[in-house]
């Protein structure tokens, strides 16, 4: 019997993944909910508990990004059964912009391109001094699909790698030179130059890097956030930035969005005047972009990938664990 697949997610390319999947599958595509709703897997971002519930052959629920949206989690709550899966398809783009925070921050590119587009040449002279990266150390904090890319790159500036994740064992393409638990950051911050987040929001990494652990960075650090905003305490980064103690940082996720369309042309990305500080390099949450058909062409892929493993027996990638939300 062919094993059913139900597409309910209307940003993917449903003739590329159509072509992409093993003759095996078979595809249906909503909504409207397939009748009778007989899949076996579901692929949609936010669910609800009617499809979840539609089919009494449901076993695997694919979200396609990274991440577990809120409601989605409170909703799984009622169905333990499932196993729950992510595509990590934006790692290669999400960590283009973490290695491009990092230099940019490092180099004080942004005050310096205002300055220098009104004429002002004085950062020519010593003005605004730059971090050298080469021989520093970077510790990542999240050394997953993203994280493993970003410490390529890192490698490749010629720094030094230390990486963080749940499971401390090295993955296959490891590169950090070394792979700790998140029980060993305090004794990690001091040895990082940069410390780049790419880990996503969960009860215990809400509010992981405040005061105490930025306090523990050497003088001069530098800070990516690729992850998620909470993840590092506002008022702490604002305060180090403000008093120079990380010489500056990078973020691509903030503590307030837009909570209209009406809203997206005049919404501070925090509660702090983060804003105003020439030492911060801001992007608006799009380190999962590129060029849309690309974008789309990699999560097709990924997607392929996930649904032709299950359809062969074979182990299915990215498996969340609901309790801990990622």
């Amino acid at each position: 019997m062919p094993m059913h697949v139900h597409l309910h997610h209307a940003l993917i390319d449903a003739a590329a993944l159509r072509r992409a999947l093993d003759p095996a599958i078979r595809l249906t595509i909503g909504p409207p909910l397939p009748s009778p709703p007989e899949y076996e897997i579901l692929v949609a971002g936010r669910p609800t508990a009617e499809q979840l519930r539609a089919s009494p052959a449901l076993r695997r629920l694919v979200i396609p990004w990274a991440g577990l949206p809120a409601a989605t989690h409170d909703i799984l709550h009622d169905f333990p059964h499932l196993a729950v899966h992510n595509l990590h398809h934006n790692a290669v783009p999400t960590a283009e912009m973490a290695v491009a925070l990092l230099l940019a921050a490092a180099k004080r590119l942004v005050p310096i391109d205002r300055r220098f587009r009104a004429g002002d040449w004085s950062d020519r002279y010593g003005q605004t001094p730059a971090v050298l990266l080469a021989g520093k150390t970077a510790l990542i904090l999240g050394y997953g699909a993203i994280g493993r890319r970003v410490a390529a790159a890192c490698r490749g500036l010629g720094m030094h790698v230390l990486g963080v994740r749940r499971q401390p064992e090295a993955p296959a393409d490891a590169v950090a030179a070394e792979i700790h638990g998140p029980e060993a950051l305090p004794a990690l911050l001091p040895r990082a130059h940069a410390l780049i987040v790419c880990l996503p929001l969960t009860a215990e990494t809400d509010g992981l890097i405040g005061a105490v652990e930025l306090a523990l960075l050497p003088p001069g650090a530098l800070l990516v956030n690729v992850g998620r905003g909470p993840v590092v305490d506002e008022a702490a980064l604002y305060a180090a930035l403000r008093e120079g103690r990380l010489a500056a940082a990078g973020s691509d996720v903030w503590y307030r969005y837009p909570e209209s369309e009406a809203a997206r042309a005049s919404t501070l990305p925090a509660t702090t005047p983060l804003h105003t500080l020439d030492n911060l390099v801001m992007s608006p949450h799009r380190a999962g972009m590129g060029g849309q058909a690309e974008i789309e062409a990699l999560r097709v892929t990924a997607l392929a990938d996930l649904l032709n493993a299950a359809a062969r027996g074979q182990p299915v990638p990215n498996r969340v664990e609901v309790a801990r939300g990622y």
